[in-house]
């Protein structure tokens, strides 16, 4: 927010210099983020007065002028038709610079002198105003410097008010602010006027239907007045702080809003039908058309500022184009109310309309301020057009602010602060910030009342705050807190990502963070069944994009989005995983059920794109090897792939679900081309994705571990011919479960169908490793085991031998 140095010294002389001002307000909580000195953009201009005019005699429409600063005299040609004898106005002497890079320089005009130039406010670069010279104030003193007797001169401090301090985004807050930290005395502006014409109440009326959106609405008529360019004095302190002039109507409107913070506005009252005000909550579909021309649908629920038969203003936010102050406006109604602050909140925000009103209202404006603003706003009125203010004023007040009293204990304050602040000092700076102050109990305790422009003091720990930053945070003593200082612990949840983000990088693999907002369409594009768990989706109520609605129940639609981008940018060989969360919606009124995921995507190039390397493209077992190498270094056993209940965006012949003890744990598997074609993608994508919660439970806190056993292995490979749907994990898990202790490991060697092997028939070549830990074992030993372990598996599964039975073969 922007203030102006001159317009403080209106309510307070701070005694500081605009450099060490802004370091108070900064160490008092008010961030000054820039100082700017600003000058006029003209020298060597003074004030002096006209002494004669008399016609040139070789042009109609010049006049020659002769003019003194009270010193000297000169002639000089105008062509102004403005002025008259013992007028007060701007000369540019010669030597003089004025805006457009123009030196003043003696001249011959139609064969007459002239030593200078009479300005207008235009040549000055003080307004817009061309139709004459600018006639100065006759108690001006003459040949002085305009820049110095104008006060032209200005200090403009970039302030940062943070969204609690709703007091200071005025003059007056903060120069209270400036008052309290120098302890000066602030001075509060003159309201006094008089009053004259008829009673208010003959004229106009207010009924306020939604007391919730607008507790309190108050107006003044003011007839007669005249619509006029503001005088430069309200003109230089509007633009100081970034507000265009308009008129003297609306500029006095928005001069208060600045000074004192409270919003107002005013209407053209002959286009009020019914003479009155009605305000009420907007109807579904409502329209209309606000001052910038802009017309708008109101949203539901937003303070409608109505006359007998239409909306004339959004309550808090602007007024309507309909009632608009025009030049030719005589009878002015104007408005200072209190909206409930959330309410023009969410309007603001559903209708993108975001004015210095609204930006005011929704923080919280002084409810018992309305008055003082509308009177301060009334006066200047009638001062600055020459209209006549109405009797009395309509002050609605259905629903009452209370005022907070807080419980305040002294000794609490040095107890936070580590401070010797002494209980006088305290309550000196609380009634400097405009604080009732009373004392109970042997001032043990005492009852602090804030003022209502303080809408941030709710609790006594405000109070603390306030002490705090005026006592000065630069004279709280550093102190380091006496606390007994524990190692930081992981817990076991934390070891386990940590541990699989370890080996997953280990494996070429870069981790990627998704945001956990997807796209409702997510689910179709994955084509998930209508009763699958992942359709749960939990809805955002106030999402950013439609693209970010819900919350993602799986990691996989993430990683194909992430793909998908990389792909436009030209990078088709990737490997990434992510670790987060996944959410499911469960019945209304009840949080989301949480869930930590694991999730892997893998696509493109096998190796890097080398000579020596070929062009091989990953595939389904390149993402199953890292899947088991993962369980592997997490000593997880018991971990099975199968391929039932495939997922429904996975290729049903390149995928499988991941069992740990028979417990499903997830999935892993190439996309389904459909899915890919979806999100126009051309390369295949392998992923999987595991349950982290479950994960992490399974894996062994300890590890176990047993001798290497010091004599060789014998094996013996064997082609079983199985039915073609028989998975080799279920005969690989037979042959475990026989219980054979010198059953070592047994693994899959060969898979073949074709010529040799009857349709719906594959040969499985498994590869069986015997070894035991207490002696070398013979040949017949071996055969012995083997043979029975054959048998179950050919009983259980109705297999056959293909080829030799027994391959024999011996290693160390």
């Amino acid at each position: 927010m922007l203030i102006s140095m001159r317009w403080i010294k209106d309510y307070v002389d701070a005694g500081l210099t605009p450099v060490e001002l802004a370091e108070r307000l900064t160490m008092a909580g008010l961030e000054v983020d820039a100082v700017h000195e600003i000058s006029p953009p003209f020298t060597g201009v003074v004030a002096a007065k006209i002494l004669s005019i008399k016609p040139h005699p070789k042009a109609d429409k010049l006049s020659l002028c002769q003019v003194t600063t009270g010193k000297d005299s000169y002639p000089v040609v105008c062509g102004a038709g403005n002025i008259r004898s013992g007028d007060v106005v701007p000369l540019a002497k010669e030597g003089a610079t004025i805006p457009g890079g123009i030196t003043i320089k003696r001249s011959v005009i139609r064969g007459e002198v002239s030593e200078g130039m009479l300005c207008s406010e235009k040549d000055l670069g003080l307004g817009g105003d061309t139709a004459g010279v600018m006639i100065l104030p006759d108690n001006l003193t003459l040949n002085c410097d305009l820049t110095e007797s104008l006060d032209l001169k200005d200090t403009i401090f970039d302030i940062t008010i943070t969204p609690n301090r709703a007091d200071c985004l005025s003059i007056i807050g903060v120069a209270r602010d400036v008052a309290a930290i120098t302890g000066r005395k602030l001075r509060y502006s003159d309201s006094t006027f008089s009053e004259n014409g008829d009673e208010i109440n003959r004229i106009t009326s207010v009924e306020i239907l939604d007391p919730e959106l607008c507790p309190r609405y108050s107006a003044r008529i003011i007839r007669n007045v005249k619509v006029n360019p503001s005088p430069l004095w309200l003109r230089l302190r509007l633009e100081a702080v970034g507000i265009r002039p308009i008129n003297n109507i609306v500029d006095i409107t928005n001069f208060v809003m600045m000074e004192l913070g409270q919003p107002l506005h005013a209407f053209d009252y002959n286009f009020l039908e019914g003479g009155r005000i009605v305000v009420r909550r907007s109807l579904p579909g409502e329209m209309f058309t606000s001052l910038d021309g802009k017309e708008r649908e109101i949203p539901e629920d937003t303070v409608l500022i109505c006359d007998n038969a239409k909306p004339v203003a959004i309550g808090g936010i602007m007024g309507g184009l309909n009632s608009e102050v025009r030049e030719n406006t005589k009878t002015v109604f104007l408005e200072s109310a209190y909206f409930d602050p959330s309410s023009i909140r969410r309007s603001a925000k559903k209708m993108g309309m975001i004015t210095e009103s609204s930006f005011r209202f929704e923080r919280g404006v002084d409810p018992m301020g309305v008055i003082r603003a509308l009177n301060r706003a009334a006066g200047l009125i009638a001062d600055l057009s020459g209209g006549e203010i109405c009797k009395n004023y309509i002050d609605q007040y259905p629903k009452k602010i209370e005022t907070i009293v807080i419980p305040f204990r002294p000794e609490r304050v040095n107890e936070i602060l580590g401070t010797t602040i002494d209980r006088h000092k305290m309550e000196e700076i609380l009634t400097s910030l405009e604080m009732t102050v009373n004392k109970t109990d042997g001032d043990e305790l005492y009852h602090v009342t804030p003022p209502a422009f303080r809408v941030d003091i709710t609790r006594e720990i405000d109070l603390v705050e306030e002490i705090a930053r005026l006592y000065g945070y630069d004279h709280i003593p550093a102190k380091l807190p006496a606390v007994n200082v524990m190692p930081a612990t992981k817990d076991r949840k934390k070891i386990i990502e940590d541990r699989t983000r370890e080996i997953l990088v280990g494996n070429g693999y870069s981790e990627v963070i998704n945001y956990s907002f997807i796209s409702p369409e997510s689910v179709d594009i994955l084509a998930l069944e209508k009763n699958d768990k992942r359709r749960q989706l939990v809805r955002i109520k106030n999402p950013l994009t439609e693209d970010q609605s819900v919350m993602r129940t799986t990691i996989v639609y993430s990683l194909l989005e992430t793909y998908e981008k990389n792909t436009r940018n030209g990078c088709l060989d990737l490997k990434i995983f992510e670790t987060g969360k996944v959410f499911f919606h469960q019945r209304d009124g009840e949080l989301p059920l949480e869930e930590n995921h694991l999730g892997c995507l893998l696509a493109g190039l096998r190796y890097d794109d080398l000579w020596y390397a070929g062009d091989g493209q990953t595939d389904f077992y390149d993402l199953k090897g890292c899947t088991e190498n993962l369980f592997d270094h997490l000593k997880i056993a018991d971990v099975s792939f199968k391929s039932d209940n495939r997922q429904a965006f996975l290729h049903p012949g390149k995928s499988c679900n991941i069992y740990i003890g028979g417990q499903f744990i997830g999935f892993l598997g190439e996309v389904h081309p459909n899915v890919l074609a979806r999100l126009d993608l051309k390369k295949r994508v392998m992923v999987f994705e595991l349950n982290m919660d479950m994960l992490t439970v399974t894996c062994p806190d300890k590890l176990l571990y047993k001798d290497v056993s010091r004599f060789p292995s014998s094996s013996r490979d064997v082609s079983f011919l199985v039915p073609a749907t028989l998975e080799a994990d279920e005969i690989i898990t037979f042959a475990r479960e026989t219980g054979e202790e010198l059953l070592e490991k047994v693994h899959i060697f060969d898979i073949y169908t074709g010529k040799g092997v009857p349709e719906e028939m594959k040969s499985l070549g498994l590869s069986f490793s015997y070894r035991s830990a207490k002696r070398t074992l013979t040949d017949l030993e071996v055969n012995q085991v083997h043979s029975r372990i054959v048998k179950r598996i050919i009983s259980l599964t109705g297999a056959t031998i293909r080829g030799e039975e027994n391959q024999i073969k011996s290693g160390a």
